[in-house]
């Protein structure tokens, strides 16, 4: 299956289920529900992402409301499987072992996208090196760059320890993947037998390499000291050559690395794309709209309606336009269950409120007496307005969609 991958999708973090906390927020809940529109359409892809044994972080608020955070334990193994194979990578002049840990998404038809989880927490390592598939986004700027090159070249080296060498697009979902061209450069070198790196080499990559930039400001861009990196991941002699293409100020830039190396580069909105364009004026940006998978966001009471006026609706997201004509009842009746739900959640995990006082009861009488009866007065508008986001939001802003536009025009162009 994974020798069948023609698209090697990287990305930090991926978010897969709360139970697997591999990801930190929007970037990697975005880079699951694509990994499962790519499984609900049969696209042939693997994916590779960051073990993160210790997590993000777990969130603990005090009485006073301060936030602290503490590692987030999980059993890896309980949900993925290791692989047998070994990649390594050079960090600081020692040969850090990278196992992979795999899980498998299953598209709505049964066809599989496998995702690659990279891990160092392997006995051969140093315990640093241990540590640096731990945290993700954890420690100083040493360490975030060896994850980097973890993530890019070992990713690379792992793929092609698993068989995978018919790939024909590399995507860097944002650029904390992006040292993997120069894995791609290195190889290709290195099979000519070449002295050094040219711009013939680089146009000979660019072709496989597609980039999308989530990040709209210049601070949200990874960038290192050039002492740093020849330090931590080191440059591969023949690639000194090209340091000018992607190191500027003395720095490498990772989000200029994958500019340059990358035949197709998206915002993700129109607007986006136009902040961007702005920022990277050099290059030319497209746009792709980031969506939502639906059917996995979509409460049960409103995955019931669509499945009794809206038959396919998870083959074909486009046809929750015809949500604007669901019957005024049921979509009215599916929000008060959801509704309903959300009281019962709220319940049974959320302490009583401390403060009775007569303004905190004053407060809650205007709420339930006033508010909520302005808010509902008008059934039959807040209905329609109901069905006319519906209609939009879940025909369009989703990600099968923006699947199936990456298709056109990234990865099959």
């Amino acid at each position: 299956m994974l020798t069948d991958a023609r698209i090697a999708y990287f990305s930090m973090e991926i978010g897969l289920q709360s139970a697997v906390p591999t990801y930190a927020g929007g970037l990697g809940v975005l880079a699951g529900d694509t990994i499962r529109s790519a499984a609900d359409t049969g696209l042939p892809m693997v994916a590779v992402s960051l073990l993160a044994r210790k997590g993000y972080f777990h969130q603990r608020l005090d009485e006073t409301g301060w936030q602290t955070e503490e590692p987030v334990a999980w059993p890896v193994d309980d949900y993925l499987t290791e692989l047998p194979q070994r990649a390594t990578v050079a960090i600081e002049g020692r040969s850090v072992q990278v196992r992979a840990w795999r899980y498998e998404v299953t598209g709505i038809h049964g066809q599989v996208v496998p995702v690659l989880f990279l891990d160092t927490d392997v006995e051969e390592n140093a315990e640093p090196d241990r540590r640096l598939s731990y945290y993700l986004y954890g420690g100083d700027a040493s360490y975030r760059l060896a994850q980097e090159a973890i993530l890019g070249i070992g990713g690379i080296r792992m793929l092609r320890a698993l068989g995978c060498t018919n790939l024909n697009r590399y995507h860097m979902n944002e650029g904390h993947a992006s040292l993997l061209v120069l894995e791609l450069l290195h190889e290709l070198v290195l099979k000519e037998g070449a002295a050094t790196a040219t711009r013939r080499h680089v146009d000979a990559i660019r072709p496989l390499c597609v980039f999308t930039t989530h990040t709209a400001v210049p601070a949200g861009h990874d960038q290192f000291p050039l002492d740093l990196v020849h330090r931590v991941v080191g440059l591969p002699e023949p690639l000194c050559e090209l340091e000018r293409d992607f190191c500027h100020e003395g720095e490498l830039n990772l989000t200029y690395l994958a500019l340059v190396h990358s035949h197709y580069i998206n915002g993700v909105a129109k607007r986006h794309r136009e902040v961007s364009q702005h920022l990277f004026a050099r290059y030319q940006i497209d746009s792709i709209t980031n969506g939502i998978h639906v059917a996995t966001w979509a409460s049960g009471p409103m995955q019931e309606l669509f499945d009794r006026h809206i038959p396919g609706w998870r083959e074909d997201n486009a046809s929750l336009r015809y949500a604007a004509g669901l019957p005024n009842e049921e979509v009215w009746e599916a929000h008060r269950r959801n509704k309903r739900a959300l009281v019962e959640h709220v319940n049974s995990n959320a302490a009583p409120p401390e403060d009775t006082s007569a303004d905190a009861r004053s407060l809650y009488d205007k709420l339930e007496q006033v508010i909520l009866p302005l808010y509902y007065r008008n059934r039959e508008g807040f209905i329609r307005v109901m069905r006319a986001a519906i209609a939009l939001n879940g025909s369009f802003f989703n990600t099968e969609r923006m699947v199936n536009q990456y298709v056109t025009k990234a990865y099959f162009k």
